[in-house]
C-alpha cells in the first residue's frame, strides 16, 4: 500500500501561502534577481527538520537556480542531479496520455467507466466517468479502503511489494475478509482527492492501447520532451544513482533507506531537470492540443456553474474558493492573494515528498523534492515554505 500524497500537498499549500506573501503592489515591479545564498539556506537541512537531504530548482523571469543539501544521516553529501521517487506526480504523466488518447478519438472523457470496462465496479456504483475519475469526483473509495493500517515496520519490511493494476482494484473494490466498499458520494456531486480512481486510470489506458502504462508514458512524455532521467520502473526495485535518500524509523528507532520499493505500474523516478522540462512541456503545447491542455486548468463545476464543493477540509483549504474544488484534470490549483494562480501537482511515496508548480506562464516554475528521516510529517512543509519565501518574496 501506497502513502496518499496529502502530506505532500499539505507542504505545496505551504510554500504557496508563501508565494502569496507577495504583495500586490510589489507584484507589478520589477522581479527581484533570486539569491542563490537565501536559497541554499532554504533547503539547508537542520537537526529535527526530521528530514535526511532535499533538492530543488526555481525558475524566475528567465533566471534558474538549482541545490541540494544532505544527507543528514550518513553525511554524504546529496547531488543536484539526484533521482527520487515521485510518488502522485505519476497521475500528472497519466492524464496526459488519457488526454492525447481523447484528442485521437480513443477515448471520451464524458464516457463511463462501466462502458470501456464492464463489470470493474460492482452494481453498487452508478456511472462513473473518464472525467470524474481524473477530476477526482468519482465518488471511489480510497485504495484499500478498510484495510487495516500498517505499522512502520510492516511499511519498511513490505517496502518491496508490487500490485498490479487487477491486484489494487481487486483488494479494494472487492477484498476477501473485510466488507466491500460502497460509493463515498454520488458521482459529480463534489470533490475529493482520490488514488483509487487513476488505478482504473492506468488499467482503462492499457486496456485502450493494448500496452503498458509504462511504454505509453515513454512514448508519449518522457521520449518527446528527452526526459532521460525519468522512467516507470514497474516492477525493478532500484533507483538510479545518484538518489536522493528517504529514510524511515522502524520500531526501535533505527533510521532504514527506504529507496528501493516496489510499488505500482503508476510508480515513478524522475529528477527536478525532468520535472521542469515536465512541467514546461505541459504549458508550452509540446504534450497537449488548445482544446486538452485547457483541461489542466478547468476545474469541476455543477449544474449552476459554481465550482463543485470539497468533502473535507484535508484539501483545498486556501484562497478565496476555499473549500471548494480545486483539482482539474491532472493537476491542482493554488490561488494567491495577488489574484494569480499556479498549477502543480505534489506526491508522496513512503521516505518521499516531491512538487511541481508553475505559473500557465511559465515565468515562475519550482520542483521540490524532500528525503525523510523520521515518521513525522511537517518537515516537507517548512522546507517547502521556506524555498518560496527565498524564491518568489520579492
Amino acid at each position: 500500500m501506497r502513502r496518499s500524497s496529502t502530506l505532500a500537498v499539505a507542504a505545496l499549500t505551504a510554500a504557496t501561502v508563501a508565494f502569496g506573501a507577495v504583495a500586490p503592489a510589489q507584484a507589478a515591479q520589477r522581479p527581484a534577481d533570486l539569491d542563490p545564498a537565501a536559497l541554499h539556506e532554504a533547503i539547508a537541512v537542520h537537526p529535527g527538520d526530521g528530514v535526511a537531504g532535499a533538492v530543488a530548482r526555481v525558475s524566475k523571469a528567465g533566471q534558474t537556480w538549482h541545490g541540494a543539501s544532505g544527507d543528514l544521516v550518513t553525511g554524504k553529501p546529496v547531488k543536484d542531479e539526484a533521482h527520487f521517487r515521485i510518488g502522485s506526480i505519476a497521475k500528472t504523466f497519466e492524464a496526459v496520455v488519457l488526454l492525447q488518447l481523447s484528442a485521437e478519438g480513443r477515448v471520451d472523457l464524458d464516457e463511463t467507466v462501466q462502458h470501456y470496462m464492464p463489470g470493474l465496479l460492482p452494481e453498487t456504483f452508478e456511472p462513473i466517468t473518464v472525467r470524474q475519475l481524473l477530476n477526482h469526483t468519482s465518488g471511489l473509495p480510497q485504495d484499500f479502503e478498510g484495510a487495516t493500517a500498517p505499522s512502520q515496520d510492516e511499511m519498511i519490511d513490505n517496502r518491496f511489494d508490487y500490485y498490479t493494476f487487477d491486484q489494487v482494484i481487486q483488494q479494494t473494490l472487492r477484498p476477501k475478509g473485510r466488507p466491500w466498499p460502497g460509493p463515498r458520494f454520488t458521482p459529480g456531486a463534489k470533490q475529493e482527492y482520490n488514488s483509487f480512481g487513476y488505478r482504473i486510470a492506468g488499467k482503462l489506458i492499457e486496456e485502450l492501447t493494448d500496452h503498458s502504462l509504462k511504454r505509453e508514458i515513454t512514448a508519449r512524455v518522457l521520449v518527446p520532451l528527452k526526459m532521460h532521467d525519468t522512467s516507470a520502473p514497474a516492477h525493478n526495485v532500484r533507483i538510479p544513482r545518484p538518489y536522493l535518500p528517504g529514510y524511515v524509523p522502524d520500531g526501535k528507532g533505527k533510521l532504514v533507506d527506504v529507496n528501493e520499493q516496489g510499488g505500482n505500474p503508476s510508480s515513478m523516478i524522475s529528477t527536478t531537470v525532468d520535472l521542469d522540462r515536465f512541467i514546461t512541456g505541459l504549458f508550452n503545447g509540446r504534450l497537449l492540443r488548445p482544446t486538452q491542455a485547457a483541461e489542466l486548468r478547468a476545474l469541476p463545476r455543477g449544474a449552476d456553474g459554481r465550482l463543485l464543493p470539497y468533502a473535507d477540509g484535508s484539501n483545498c483549504n486556501i484562497g478565496p474558493d476555499k473549500g471548494s474544488a480545486c483539482y482539474s484534470i491532472g493537476l491542482m490549483s493554488f490561488p494567491l492573494p495577488d489574484g494569480s494562480v499556479l498549477w502543480g501537482k505534489t506526491g508522496s511515496d513512503l521516505g518521499y515528498t516531491s512538487g511541481v508548480f508553475a505559473s500557465p506562464d511559465l515565468n515562475r516554475r519550482g520542483v521540490y523534492a524532500v528525503g525523510t528521516a523520521s515518521s513525522e510529517t511537517n518537515a516537507a512543509s517548512s522546507i517547502g515554505k521556506r524555498l518560496a519565501l527565498a524564491a518568489f518574496n520579492d
